[in-house]
């Protein structure tokens, strides 16, 4: 990677290969649990009640597994400073719990890189990247994000970048659950292939401090004048996380999440705008004393007027009883 401008890199400053120099790593503590329940409303059970978790096998205080995989992507984002969009994630692996107490550093990689099409005299390209998150106690979670980063001039990359990920045979994840006891958590009936709306929306706020805690840099979640419009566009993972959290409420007995094959931004967001989730249970497979489970989520903005548009495709695989 050529130096980083204090404004964060144009695309044509990124090269194969190259590594984004870090953000500072990140102890989680209770206060980061309390603030990601605030700005999301999720109601991880093993996150919220610690003898519950201990119960359960755990040995300290759990990080909410939404949390951690926000600072995650936040300690990305020294790559994505310039951002207009992100695109996607893919291939994500959750590879153990983490607990409070642990400290997150995050490595980011150039996996590719592809010029895209100008608009509105706008040089723009897409940037693919390779992450790795760890703490002392190893590694944490890995996955791939592919971003729309701005420059000054169409470099001429052309690698091809991969859409959104399959998903994953349920059986190849086995080895991501927890050695934990699930007895005590409530267990959900839900059909395969049935569709559940949350019938309790929820509205985005406190969108700037999400950004600002988990380090996140791209300059168009803090200053309106750079968004669509004229208006300060929402951190992607936002609307993610809110789709967890309503996922908890549906699934009270969610244990974990050892995987996304996806989540997709298929429209932007601000603040203030309604949501909606819809869940539909994709897949199960019995695994130790629970069930992997894959979801396709839906996040819709609802309109003053009822009508719905979609801007979340997010594809968890949980394990619950």
């Amino acid at each position: 990677m050529r130096p980083l401008h204090e404004r964060g890199p144009l695309f044509e400053d990124f090269e194969i290969g190259g590594t984004i120099p870090a953000l500072p790593p990140l102890t989680l503590t209770e206060a980061d649990n309390a603030l990601y329940r605030a700005v999301t409303g999720d109601q991880h059970r093993f996150a919220a009640d610690v003898p519950a978790y201990r119960g359960a096998g755990g040995t300290g205080a759990l990080a909410n597994p939404g949390l951690v995989m926000q600072v995650s992507i936040g300690q990305t984002t020294n790559a994505t400073r310039r951002a207009i969009a992100n695109l996607y994630y893919r291939s994500v692996r959750v590879l153990r719990p983490v607990e409070l107490g642990e400290t997150l550093t995050t490595v980011a990689t150039v996996l590719g890189l592809r010029d895209a099409a100008a608009k509105d005299g706008q040089h723009r390209g897409k940037v693919w990247l390779g992450i790795e998150t760890r703490s002392e106690a190893g590694i944490v979670a890995q996955y791939e994000r592919c971003a729309l980063v701005a420059g000054t001039r169409s470099p001429g990359h052309a690698s091809e970048i991969p859409g959104p990920s399959d998903p994953t045979p349920l059986a190849d994840l086995v080895g991501l659950v927890p050695n934990w006891e699930l007895s005590e958590l409530p267990g959900t009936e839900w059909p395969t292939g049935e569709t559940r709306t949350d019938p309790l929306r929820d509205h985005i706020d406190l969108a700037a401090p999400f950004a600002r805690m988990t380090f996140n840099q791209a300059a168009v979640h803090r200053d309106h004048t750079l968004g669509p419009g004229g208006r300060r566009l929402v951190y992607g993972g936002h609307v993610q996380g809110l789709a967890q959290a309503s996922l908890t409420r549906l699934l009270p007995g969610l244990a974990t999440i050892v995987a996304w094959d996806g989540c997709d931004h298929l429209a932007p967001a601000f603040e203030g705008d309604m949501l909606e989730f819809r869940h539909t249970l994709v897949e199960r497979l019995p695994v130790e004393g629970g069930h992997l489970m894959r979801f396709e989520v839906i996040g819709a903005g609802v309109a003053d007027d009822g009508s719905t548009k979609d801007l979340l495709r997010w594809t968890p695989v949980v394990w619950a009883p």
